[in-house]
């Protein structure tokens, strides 16, 4: 029998739809880097609130920077240091997030979610595999390998410790595409998050291997994804 197919998600709002009881939901999105699921989530009224959380100042700052929205908010913190008190949300999310937080401190950030979810609240945890062709070149100057196996690994410790519950884990593959070489180092490495180097050879192989994948609608490429959905008892 072959394997079952992979579903490809263009939206993850989407999946996050069948996934999630998002309806008058007060949600906490974690690391949430420009916000844009966040305002989606609040300009389309699909939840009651969410609170943005980030740790780089400068995404922070212009997160506050930008037009107001009804319904959001955003403060400057971490996921180990979540400042709401007990039981503030019904969601928390971690989109491309859970591997950046230190990893002697991803333990305190599931404790810290635990804490601020209401009791039977949920947390969608959405992490890139460490797979694919477009991995193959980001890898070249940003190899997170250890930090994303660290990020599988602590939601397995809580979940074996009792301080979430896994409900389901759901793989599926999401597109991502560029227009051109200056797009992707502008979107991959020019992030504010990290402190990324790339010059000499090594942008040059960089280059070589993304522009192997040209085509007239520009550089597309699908990343395997991995979503923890869990589950504060009680």
């Amino acid at each position: 029998m072959s394997a079952r197919a992979v579903e490809l998600v263009a939206d993850e709002l989407d999946l996050m739809r069948r996934m999630l009881p998002l309806a008058g939901a007060r949600v906490a999105d974690i690391g949430c880097g420009n916000a844009q699921m966040a305002r989606r989530l609040v300009e389309l009224r699909l939840v009651a609130s969410v609170a943005g959380l980030e740790v780089d100042a400068i995404q922070h700052a212009k997160n506050v920077a930008a037009p107001g929205v009804a319904g959001l908010e955003f403060r400057l913190a971490g996921a180990d240091a979540i400042p709401f008190p007990d039981a503030s949300f019904d969601i928390a999310m971690m989109f491309k997030s859970l591997h950046h937080v230190p990893v002697d401190r991803m333990d305190a950030a599931l404790a810290e979610i635990r804490r601020v979810l209401a009791p039977g609240g949920l947390a969608y945890l959405s992490e890139p595999v460490f797979a694919g062709p477009f991995n193959e070149i980001v890898r070249l100057f940003h190899d997170e390998g250890a930090v994303r196996a660290a990020a599988v690994a602590a939601i397995g410790r809580a979940v074996e410790r009792g301080v979430l519950a896994q409900v389901e884990e759901r793989h599926f593959d999401a597109p991502i595409a560029f227009r051109d070489f200056d797009d992707f180092f502008e979107r991959i490495v020019k992030v504010t998050h990290s402190d990324i180097s790339l010059a000499g050879e090594r942008l040059a192989e960089v280059r070589r291997r993304f522009e192997a994948h040209a085509t007239p609608a520009g550089m597309r490429f699908v990343r395997p994804m991995r979503v923890n959905l869990l589950r504060r008892p009680g």
